[in-house]
């Protein structure tokens, strides 16, 4: 790129610039809000990190880094003398900041490519309603993927002037890190040991991953840096490292109020692993179906989980194994379903069911005896005990309040 003498600007070689008359471009104004909303709901339905909801504080600034793009393209193209330098800063800028964030340039370079797919589709509908000769159609085109390649190329510049700062370096480290203790794959032990050290982590011989809500406009809390956190996307997590070692438990103290389940203990090859189980919990608890206070423990609430992961087919057998207790009347469902499962979580036990029901061990014993006449010999049969009481936690802890 040169300096243009006289304007005190940013020249791009071979860009036909200033090339089209007003009479072309002036019907495209009065769409730029249209445009550049198709463009943003084309980026975050392909790329999830940028996938936030556009009244959100990212999605405020997206919506003005686009239609900002899609104006200053129009105005370039019917101004010969307007000034490259201003936009070039801008998109500079907003690759450093994605750098700061920690985010890819790859996601930027993608979608600045998405939104030039979009605007090409539309130059070509255009070119019908507007009845545009070939040749305005081509220079619009190639004038469009012109200023593509020069914002990516600005973009580009601002990310790296930004990435050689120390600080965005070790940020950058630490969501590589993240990405492969969480993504799919194997994990390189060499790789990982050589990241972490590069980013000041000490590799941990467990880990547990969180899944967490992002609370919107909300800045994210600050955690301790042994935590490695993504907040970005619409499924956040985090890394705990050796989350089972001496104090490690108040690591999260800092998510406060934010919802957040933590995932089973694993190796470092089994961050996947971890993160899922977190996020079945996190919107098991969401709906309702866990109760806990605080983040939640995925192996707190082992029976519902695993319950949850075959939903499918507890459904289709609590029909024909717990037929009897089917064909009641609510209210005395209301009564025999709790008691069954608190005698059998209790080890048969009619005193300790009636201590945890709050309620007289006689009460639990007429009641037991009406639930034996139910199910004939079932209730005596030890290799039933382990799927009634899977159902029927499965049937208190997951169905009813589905259905409710």
């Amino acid at each position: 790129m040169s300096e243009r003498s006289g304007f005190g600007v940013t020249e791009v070689p071979g860009v036909p610039w200033g090339t089209l008359p007003a009479a072309v471009v002036d019907p495209l104004i009065p769409h730029i809000d249209t445009v550049a909303r198709e463009m943003i709901e084309w980026i975050q339905q392909r790329i999830p990190e940028y996938a936030r909801p556009i009244d959100s504080n990212y999605g405020r600034k997206m919506w003005r880094a686009v239609s900002r793009a899609v104006s200053d393209f129009l105005v370039l193209l019917t101004s010969p003398d307007a000034s490259w330098g201003p936009v070039r800063e801008i998109y500079a800028e907003i690759g450093a900041y994605e750098a700061r964030k920690g985010r890819s340039l790859q996601s930027l370079q993608t979608a600045t490519r998405l939104c030039g797919q979009v605007a090409a589709r539309r130059f070509t509908k255009d070119a019908t309603r507007l009845n545009w000769s070939h040749e305005t159609l081509g220079r619009l085109t190639e004038s469009l993927f012109a200023y593509l390649e020069a914002i990516s190329e600005a973009a580009a510049e601002g990310y790296a002037r930004a990435g050689d700062r120390p600080e965005i370096q070790r940020e950058q480290l630490r969501a590589r890190l993240h990405a492969m203790l969480t993504g799919d794959g194997l994990v390189d032990r060499v790789e990982l040991t050589r990241l972490a050290r590069s980013a000041g982590w000490d590799t941990p011989s467990t880990i547990a991953v969180v899944a967490v809500r992002s609370q919107g406009d909300v800045p994210p809390p600050l955690l301790p840096p042994t935590v490695l956190a993504d907040w970005r996307g619409q499924a956040p997590s985090l890394v705990v490292p050796d989350p089972d070692g001496p104090g490690q438990r108040h690591l999260l103290a800092g998510l406060g109020a934010v919802p957040a389940a933590i995932g089973p203990t694993v190796d470092l090859s089994r961050g996947p692993v971890s993160l899922r189980w977190a996020r079945q919990a996190l919107e098991l608890a969401e709906a309702g179906r866990i109760r806990a206070t605080g983040v939640v423990r995925c192996l707190d609430h082992l029976p519902t989980l695993i319950a949850s992961a075959g939903l499918d087919l507890i459904e289709s057998a609590l029909p024909q194994r717990l037929a009897p207790l089917m064909d009641l009347t609510p209210s005395q469902r209301e009564r025999l379903v709790p008691t069954l499962l608190a005698y059998l979580q209790n080890g048969r036990n009619a005193a300790a069911a009636a201590q945890h029901l709050n309620v007289h061990k006689q009460t639990v014993r007429y009641r037991l005896a009406g639930l034996e006449e139910l199910f004939t010999q079932d209730l005596n049969d030890p290799d039933r005990h382990l799927e009634i009481l899977l159902l029927l936690h499965s049937w208190q802890h997951l169905v009813e309040r589905s259905d409710g």
